[in-house]
């Protein structure tokens, strides 16, 4: 790997990019892939009935955990810079890190969920959000250069 390619944002690139694998997992296989991964007996069996909400969501979060692949990658200097790759990169880490210190203030908005499901899912978000921070931080003094 070339030396001016961030480790750091590849790696969270690589498990933003598994999220977003394993969220498919449950589009393409079912109630009980939701069940597994804790989103709820509600969302698992919409799911089995064919409903469109279970789909629809877990479909922009595969959407939204891509593009964060992508910005991962940008900043790390795997892909041609993207635009707003700053701001993008900033976001992503706020994001991420939010939601893994906030979700016992989220857990009451979503009952369906089990504990497991919180710990779990805060704990990746959090140590994800960790990646693309240090990620940032490490490249922070080349992302304002016009150039990739």
């Amino acid at each position: 790997m070339d030396s001016d390619k961030n480790r750091l944002l590849i790696l969270a690139a690589m498990c933003t990019a598994l999220a977003a694998i394993a969220h498919l997992g449950c589009i393409v296989f079912g109630g009980d892939w939701y069940r597994f991964f804790g989103a709820g007996e509600e969302m698992a069996q919409l799911s089995e009935q064919g409903h469109w909400y279970p789909t629809a969501v877990t479909s922009t979060i595969v959407a939204i955990l891509l593009l964060c692949s992508l910005y991962a990658l940008s900043g790390a200097r795997v892909i041609l810079r993207l635009p707003l790759l700053r701001t993008g990169l900033c976001t992503i880490s706020s994001i991420f890190l939010l939601r893994g210190v906030a979700f016992f203030g989220i857990t009451a908005l979503f009952p369906g969920n089990s504990l497991l499901f919180w710990l779990v899912s805060s704990g990746i978000c959090l140590g994800i959000g960790m990646l693309f921070a240090a990620g940032t931080t490490q490249v922070w003094p080349r992302l304002s250069a016009k150039k990739p």
